[in-house]
Parts: C-alpha cells; structure tokens; sequence
C-alpha cells in the first residue's frame, strides 16, 4: 500500500513538472490562461472590439497575472534581435483592445517567437504612436496606397487585392 502511494506522489510530481515545462516552452508569463484564440484546434472566441478606436481583434493568448491581463501574440518565425515594430503596434493594438474592454491598463504584452519571447512595455509613448498610427489609417481609407513592394505572394494575401490596379501576378 506504501509503495502505491510513494508511486502515485511520484507520477503527480512528475505530471506537474511535465506540465511547467511545457508551459515555459509557450513563452506564456505564469497565470491563469483567460482566452485563447486557437483556429487550428477549433476554439473561437469573439473578437475584442472598441468602438471609441473602431478597433477589433484578439490576442493568441491573454493571460490573467497578479490581477492584471497580459496579451500574448505567438508567431510561427524564429525570433529576429528584437521583435518588429508592427508586431509590437499589433501587440500595443491588443494592450489598447483589453484596457478598453476590461477596464484593466495591461503594463505590458509579450511577442512570442517560435525560439524567443519578448516582453513589450505598453508605455505612454506607445500608446500615442499607436493612436497616431490609426488616424493615420483613417485619413489613408479614403484613397488606395501605393503598392510598396514587388513580393507576389504578399500582393495575393493584401487585404486590397480584390480592387487594386497595382497587383503583381
């Protein structure tokens, strides 16, 4: 009887380390996991959504830590020397979303890479260049940019495909 249950604490002790490690492996801050936006495992949750912004969208991960959230978006690349500055705004765009919608100011948001994490300050300063960066976008929604690359297989997955005089094929 002593035996199955030194093995039984054994097999638990050894799940629980199993279960640490791959969670470290996912680059996900400790905390308990609010949502996930898996496609490929066919779990959807609904996107985020400020109407004051008219900005929507859905962080990889948002994960509950000491009481605050903390945004998590996963890329499939190997990490560069640091992470690009459109994934930051895309991360800062999720730290705006869930301030919005929570009520909770995340302080930070984490980019992660197929071999490296980021850890993002969600500062002043990026939240202005954020909102700059959507006023930006509004003013542009009222004329067809330029295309500015020669990238076919970027050209195909523009959001402006089906209407642009400038496509590469």
């Amino acid at each position: 009887m002593v035996y199955l249950i030194v093995l039984l604490l054994l097999i638990g002790l050894g799940l629980l380390w199993l279960a640490r490690r791959r969670r470290a492996a996912t680059g996900l801050p400790p905390g308990r996991v609010v949502s996930i936006d898996t496609e490929h495992l066919g779990r959807f949750e609904r996107s985020l959504y400020d109407p004051t912004l008219n900005l929507a969208g859905r962080p990889d991960y948002l994960v509950e830590r000491l009481g605050k959230l903390v945004p998590v978006e996963v890329k499939s690349a190997r990490a560069p020397f640091g992470p690009y500055p459109s994934h930051v705004l895309q991360l800062a765009a999720y730290c705006a979303l869930v301030d919005a919608i929570y009520g909770k100011r995340p302080s930070y948001g984490i980019v992660k890479y197929a071999d490296r994490a980021f850890s993002v300050d969600y500062s002043l300063s990026l939240e202005n260049e954020l909102l700059d960066l959507l006023a930006e976008m509004r003013r542009a929604e009222h004329h067809k940019p330029d295309r500015s690359h020669e990238s076919v297989s970027r050209c195909q997955a523009c959001g402006f495909h089906q209407i642009c005089d400038q496509m590469l094929e």
